[in-house]
């Protein structure tokens, strides 16, 4: 812990015996937050370090490791890294994976002897992540002065879960978070248990819950001068246990994310990412999905894969036979899978501290529902800052800020002196971030932010970092910057628009400033708040907003705008069928379209139906936004490669290449072999065709293709370079055609199948390709009550399954249900209260609101065990549906939709 001058321990002694009403710990007013946007267009950020003088390290995933520095608002690239992030399975399918660049983080002593440490999935034959020490001295990495501490073995067959997020200590010791290495997807959502042979890959046994792995595990070692570790006093096996791992600090974890360390407890706290199941099936598997986020005041057990959220157990069960076993017994939890190499007697499971599903949490409302993927952050202690310019107030001292990658909020949790659950609440409820993946405070007393975007395995042109501000006195402006289109041919119209920004301080005028670059040049200047103007030159442009108050307080935000291709438009129509739901073994029609102003159109052949990627996958366990993003970059790489082979057809590439045979150049394959693994690859070939070469295959010069479009080289250079890896099958579907929505034998039909189109254009000799993409999903006709997007006068139960109604009035609205063929709903009930007296009441279905538009009703008597049945006529088209309540309460569990023959 830092020193502190003693009147600021007397005032932080005064704020601890103060009443809660008292100003200084009054929750501060959400105005007096500004958030600051640093860098945006970010590729795959991972996580971050802030230097005492406000430079931002931070990684990539694809290998790069990269500075921010705030005084000249610039990206330098330090070091890059050949990593690895691809899975090959035993058919030989090539999968993009979470792996690559995964943390780093500065040495506690960094002042003085300018250490780093990286972890990363290092490319090669040997499947393993290494933890690599490095001195910076902050222009390049020291190659000299690499040390590999810590190597962990891991499968590369199939994807997923890494870890990688890296804390130090008040004593210096490091912790670093490793994932089980595990495929899920298998499992429908529970727990991953195949313990039948060549399916390791698929048991999260191996690792998680293996004393002898160092997967699944948050490890603490103490780093040495010379490069090695040794083992800190307290991990949860003592050095030299039989069949143990002397770094392993917790265990049984899946997915842990970004700990953090409470300065003043020494308590670890970290996020947790569960599977993806959205149901229960206690009868053969066990607990649907909960992310958690945890607290350790010592070393322990955190159950994975055997229990999860607050120890809720899992069943054995046996993946030939489909037969279930009992439950996992969270007091004598045993490990006998055959793939483990440790003890079979494990520690006591503990539970989650915070834990969440993909409903409504009835312990934890303020969690919301949906997609989850449990991220952690930081616990402020005034204490940590000395000199901090703008630092929190009281009001949030000791308590843990959290995030989640997939819902974008910041949650405050409270915990008693005890560091036990109390409260939580809302950061900024405005505030909606965009894939938060680190979050951490700086040396100013800011809360960084680390953004990834919104998609994965892409670089996202929303990811950023930002900081928040606090400020107790003048208040910056708050900016908003936008532009009526941010891509298009030349000439492109465009507006940029001020709207949305403003001031808290009451009379301060604003002065507003846009400053416009042409690829890093000054373009234009203007004061207006609003601009319009025509760019019809070619490139990329970059629009500051700058607003300034009467104080002389600024703050400012860009907008990126390409001009020079337009961006292509895809749309996939459901022509013939439900667009909400899918029916079981039903057909659907569908087609897809696409336009795009220099390529031309399917309907006009100028784009063929091979460079247009369409895919559907099925997804029992949820939405599984990782899986997605394999199969779809298979499909995309399928469609690019018909791009890139055209090209070659109609260039002369082929008069001294051919694919697998030398003519007068090389192979494309040994091309590709060549630079396997170089992560420089594609630009040096780029360079190459562009500008000609000769002197690397012999003696012939390879002549300059200078008026070819980067985009088109770009588009050849990445075919090429797949060829040294094993083909990838693309699972494709045609651009116009019938699908039967069929759920393989033994896989849930509760889960959802994703349609997707995409097409990423040729780009022009002067601006850079575009992609665009559309998806539809069609899920579960039988829609889960806390699916529901509001409920007024509706009790959830602590698990989430049953609504009930608790007044006339009450009712459920479920938005954008396309009614199309579905002419009976029925609600399903869950089980009463034994002895309770007959009910009935009456149930009205209607559409547009609750006096709009009636579709059907039920009025009667509830019968026991029995659904609701209601006949619904007349709809047609996307509604938001509304299902109120009237008479004695009911409990519902399900609303199941049903189509007409």
């Amino acid at each position: 812990m830092k020193s502190l001058h003693p009147i600021f321990i007397l005032f932080s002694c005064l704020v601890a015996v103060m009443p809660t009403t008292a100003q200084g710990l009054k929750k501060p007013e959400s105005n007096r937050f500004t958030k600051v946007v640093l860098a945006q267009r970010l590729e795959e950020p991972m996580q971050f370090q802030i230097l005492h003088d406000g430079r931002v390290l931070y990684a990539e995933r694809k290998g790069k490791i990269k500075v921010f520095d705030p005084k000249t608002s610039s990206l330098e690239t330090i070091a890059t890294f050949a990593v690895s992030t691809k899975y090959v399975n035993k058919a030989g399918e090539v999968t993009e994976g979470e792996d690559g660049m995964q943390g780093v983080i500065l040495d506690p002593d960094y002042e003085k002897n300018h250490w780093i440490y990286l972890y990363y999935s290092l490319a090669g034959e040997e499947a393993k992540n290494v933890l690599v020490r490095y001195e910076w001295q902050g222009k390049q990495l020291l190659e000299s002065s690499r040390k590999v501490m810590l190597e962990v073995a891991v499968q590369r067959e199939e994807c997923c879960h890494v870890g990688g997020g890296m804390v130090f200590d008040a004593a210096k010791n490091l912790y670093l978070t490793t994932g089980d290495n595990t495929f899920s997807r298998a499992s429908d959502g529970f727990s991953p248990l195949d313990i039948r042979p060549g399916m390791s890959a698929r048991d999260s046994q191996k690792s998680s819950p293996n004393t002898n792995d160092l997967r699944g595990k948050i490890l603490r070692i103490h780093p040495e001068t010379d490069g090695t570790y040794s083992i800190p006093a307290g991990n949860l096996f003592p050095a030299g246990t039989p069949q143990t791992r002397p770094e392993i600090y917790t265990m049984g974890n899946r997915n842990p994310w970004r700990p953090t360390i409470d300065s003043k407890t020494g308590w670890l706290y970290w996020g947790e990412v569960g599977p993806d199941g959205s149901r229960d099936d206690l009868e053969k598997r066990g607990p649907q999905s909960y992310d958690e986020f945890n607290r350790a005041k010592e070393p322990g057990n955190y159950g994975w894969p055997y229990f999860v959220a607050n120890n809720k157990a899992y069943r054995h069960y046996d993946f030939d036979t489909k037969v279930s076993g009992d439950f996992f017994d969270a007091a004598h939890p045993v490990n006998d899978s055959p793939n483990s190499s440790g003890k079979k007697e494990l520690p006591a499971a503990r539970p989650a501290f915070i834990w969440y599903s993909k409903a409504v949490s009835s312990e934890f409302p303020l969690l919301e529902s949906g997609g989850n993927s449990a991220v952690g952050g930081p616990v402020f202690r005034q204490t940590d800052f000395t000199k901090a310019s703008r630092l929190f107030p009281p009001y949030y001292e000791g308590k843990w800020f959290i995030t989640d990658w997939v819902r974008g909020w910041i949650n405050v949790v409270e915990m008693d002196e005890q560091g036990e659950y109390k409260s939580m609440e809302r950061f900024l409820p405005e505030l909606k971030l965009k894939g938060p993946i680190d979050i951490k405070f700086g040396p100013e007393g800011d809360l960084y932010v680390l953004e990834y975007g919104n998609g994965y395995f892409k670089d996202n042109p929303e990811a950023e970092l930002i900081r928040i501000e606090y400020n107790g006195g003048n208040r910056k402006p708050q900016v908003e910057a936008s532009a009526s289109k941010t891509a298009g041919a030349t000439p492109l119209p465009i507006t940029l628009s001020s709207a949305g920004t403003h001031d808290f301080d009451e009379g301060d005028s604003l002065q507003y400033s846009w400053r416009i670059n042409r690829n890093g040049t000054a373009f234009k200047q203007s004061n207006q708040a609003n601009l319009s103007l025509t760019l019809t030159t070619p490139g990329t442009y970059q629009a500051t907003l700058t607003v300034t108050d009467k104080t002389g307080a600024k703050n400012s935000k860009s907008v990126l705008i390409k001009a020079g291709n337009e961006p292509p438009v895809v749309t996939f129509a459901i022509t013939k069928g439900n667009s909400s739901f899918f029916f079981p073994g039903r057909l659907i029609e569908y087609a897809v379209q696409v336009r795009d102003k220099e390529d031309g159109s399917l309907a006009n052949k100028r784009i063929s139906p091979a460079q247009v990627s369409v895919s559907t996958n099925y997804l029992s366990e949820g939405y599984n936004l990782t899986r997605i993003a394999q199969n779809q970059l298979r499909v995309d790489a399928s469609a690019q490669y018909a791009t890139a082979i055209s090209l070659i057809n109609k260039s002369d590439c082929k008069s001294c290449h051919a694919v697998k045979e030398k003519v007068l150049g090389p192979s494309f394959r040994d091309v590709s072999l060549k630079y396997k693994g170089d992560p420089s690859a594609s630009a040096t070939l780029a360079k190459k065709i562009l500008n000609g070469g000769s002197g690397v295959w012999g003696d012939a010069s390879m002549p300059a293709h200078p008026t070819m479009a980067e985009s088109d080289v770009k588009s050849i250079t990445t075919y090429i370079l797949s060829l040294s890896e094993a083909p990838k099958p693309a699972r494709t579907l045609p651009v116009q055609g019938t699908y039967k929505t069929d759920v393989a034998s033994g896989a849930t039909t509760d889960g959802s199948f994703i349609f997707r189109a995409a097409y990423t254009d040729r780009g022009t000799k002067t601006a850079a390709a575009q992609s665009s993409e559309t998806i539809v999903v069609l899920r579960s006709p039988a829609v889960p009550v806390a699916h529901a997007s509001v409920a007024k006068d509706i009790i959830f139960t602590p698990d989430s399954s049953l609504a009930i109604t608790r007044s006339s009035g009450a009712f459920l609205r479920f938005n954008a249900i396309d009614l199309a063929g579905i002419n009976q709903i029925e609600l399903i009930r869950g089980p009463g209260r034994a002895g309770a007296p007959t009910q009935s009441g009456t149930v009205d279905v209607r559409v547009g609101g609750v006096g709009g538009q009636l579709l059907g009703s039920f009025s009667g008597e509830y019968k026991d065990k029995m659904p609701i049945p209601i006949s619904a006529t007349g709809g047609t088209g996307l509604h938001d549906v509304y299902f109120i309540f009237s008479g004695s309460p009911t409990r519902i569990r399900s609303i199941q939709f049903s189509e007409g023959n």
